[in-house]
C-alpha cells in the first residue's frame, strides 16, 4: 500500500520551483556596525525573503518586530540554541528538562515573531554514553512533552538531520516522525548534511510531506576523502556533489514548495550577495 506522505503528487500539481522562498541565518550577517533594522534592510535589499533567528537570543523583540514589519522580511522559523548543549536524550533528567524548557520558550518566541517552525535536533548519540536505543526512546518521550505547547502556539517542531549519529537513514527518520504521532512534528531537511552517507533524493522520497523546510548547503565528497569529513563542507553552493536538479525534481514530486534557508559561512554584504546569486541559480535547476 502506498504511503500518502511519500506518494508522488500529480504532474499538474507539482511546483515549478520547490525552493520558492529563500532565507538565511541571522548569524551569517557579519556587518557588526549595523542596527537590527539596518540588517533587515540589507537582507531585503539583497533579495532574501526571510531570516531565521536563534532562540534564545539577546535581540530586543520590539526592534525585531519593527524591522520585520518595516522591511517586509519574514522570520519563517527559529533555531533552538540549546539542543546540542542540553540534548533531549541526555542521561540527566535535568538536562533533558532544560531542552524541553528551551523549546517551550522557542515556540513562544516563534509565535511572537510570526514564525511557523522551530528547528530541533532530536537527540545526540555522537560522543555520548547514551545508546542509540535509549536515545530513541528518550527523544520520543521528551518530544511528547513539547507537542502540547506546539499545538497551543500553532508552531511546528521541525526535526533536523545533523551529524549526531542518530536517525541516520531516511526511512528511520520518517518512521520517527510518525512515531511522534502529532501533526505539529515534521522534518527540517538539510540537503548537504546527508551527502556524506546518503543521497538527498532518497531522503526526500522517504520523508515526503513530512518535510516542513529545507536547509541549503553544499558538500564535496572529494574533499571529504582527501582532507577529512568536515572539509567536505568547504565548498561553495553549486560546486560540490549535490545534484540540485535531482533535489528540485524530488521535492516537486512530493509537492514541496516553500522555504529554503541558506546555512553556510556568511560575511559582509558582498559575500551575502554572492551567496544569494548561487542559491538563485541552483533553485531554478530542475
Amino acid at each position: 500500500m502506498t504511503d500518502p506522505a511519500t506518494a508522488s503528487v500529480p504532474a499538474a500539481s507539482r511546483p515549478s520551483r520547490p525552493l520558492a522562498k529563500i532565507s538565511l541565518k541571522w548569524s551569517m550577517i557579519e556587518e557588526g556596525s549595523l542596527s537590527i533594522l539596518e540588517k533587515f534592510q540589507l537582507v531585503r535589499d539583497l533579495g532574501f525573503d526571510g531570516v531565521e533567528l536563534d532562540s534564545p537570543n539577546d535581540l530586543p523583540s520590539r526592534e525585531v518586530l519593527d524591522a520585520r514589519d518595516r522591511t517586509g522580511v519574514a522570520i519563517p522559523g527559529l533555531v533552538n540554541a540549546m539542543h546540542w548543549k542540553s540534548p533531549l536524550t541526555d542521561g540527566d533528567p535535568a538536562v533533558r528538562q532544560a531542552c524541553v524548557d528551551s523549546m517551550i520558550t522557542a515556540l513562544d518566541d516563534a509565535k511572537l515573531y510570526g514564525a511557523d517552525t522551530v528547528l530541533l535536533v532530536p537527540g545526540v548519540v555522537r560522543n555520548s554514553p547514551t545508546s542509540y536505543k535509549t536515545a530513541y526512546t528518550r527523544a520520543l518521550e521528551e518530544i511528547a512533552k513539547i507537542t502540547p505547547h506546539a499545538e497551543e502556539t500553532g508552531v511546528s517542531i521541525a526535526l533536523e538531520n545533523v551529524w549526531n549519529d542518530f536517525l541516520l537513514s531516511p526511512l528511520e527518520a520518517a518512521g520517527f516522525v510518525d512515531a511522534c504521532n502529532h501533526p505539529k512534528v515534521g522534518w527540517y531537511f538539510d540537503v548537504g548534511n546527508v551527502l556524506r552517507y546518503g543521497r538527498p533524493v532518497d531522503w526526500i522520497e522517504a520523508l515526503g510531506h513530512r518535510i516542513l523546510k529545507i536547509d541549503v548547503k553544499e558538500y564535496s565528497l572529494d574533499k571529504m576523502n582527501t582532507e577529512g569529513p568536515w572539509k567536505g563542507f568547504e565548498v561553495e553552493i553549486g560546486d560540490g556533489d549535490c545534484d540540485w536538479p535531482a533535489v528540485n525534481r524530488a521535492l516537486a514530486d512530493v509537492g514541496y514548495s516553500g522555504w529554503a534557508s541558506v546555512e553556510v559561512p556568511g560575511g559582509d554584504r558582498h559575500r551575502l550577495a554572492a551567496i544569494k546569486e548561487r542559491v538563485d541559480r541552483i533553485s531554478t535547476l530542475i
